[in-house]
């Protein structure tokens, strides 16, 4: 695997490529119910099937700047918390997609906002992006706040990964964030 993903880092944080090191933490998060309550269809996907797509994704190329990071405390440079990603979401080409996933046991200290928030100006800022949504399924509060604390705005709702979603945007234009 050559690492293509710039490290990003906040006060708490460490946010870096996504590796083969990472697979048993990603797939016991993955294997949490709970965690996976609002993620497709809400089933905890097929244990072997699952260990070899997340195996596809270390290698995956979805452009500069874009990818999957894992995500740990800086104080705990081992302790997986979740993963944040930025790639081209599926179906709804040319949009660029922002998503976070992070292990129950992470949850509810602003990890993901301060992971996501990090990731959306690197997308904005350094990726030259001019556009990034999420999806996230109407239920789940939890990451409708993260989106909202993010600074993303409500665009309405859109069918995604299976489940109708709630749509958020971000852009260069809204953000005031500038673009190199």
């Amino acid at each position: 695997m050559t690492t293509r993903l710039p490290v990003l880092s906040t006060e708490r944080l460490t946010l870096r490529q996504s590796a083969p090191g990472d697979l048993e933490a990603i797939l016991a998060m993955d294997g949490d119910a709970e965690v996976m309550r609002y993620i497709s269809d809400g089933t905890v996907p097929e244990p072997e099937a699952h260990r070899a797509y997340v195996k596809t994704r270390f290698d995956e190329d979805f452009g500069p700047g874009l990818g999957t990071w894992s995500v740990f405390l800086r104080a705990a440079p081992d302790g997986f918390l979740g993963w944040v990603t930025i790639r081209p979401l599926p179906g709804w080409e040319p949009d660029i997609e922002i998503s976070w996933r992070f292990a129950r046991a992470s949850w509810g200290r602003g990890y993901a906002s301060e992971a996501a928030a990090t990731l959306l100006r690197h997308g904005l800022e350094t990726a030259g992006l001019h556009r990034i949504v999420a999806v996230v399924q109407a239920p789940n509060t939890a990451s409708v706040r993260v989106a909202e604390k993010i600074g993303m705005r409500a665009a309405g709702r859109r069918k995604a990964w299976g489940a109708e979603c709630l749509l958020f945007v971000a852009d260069t234009e809204v953000s005031g964030l500038s673009r190199p």
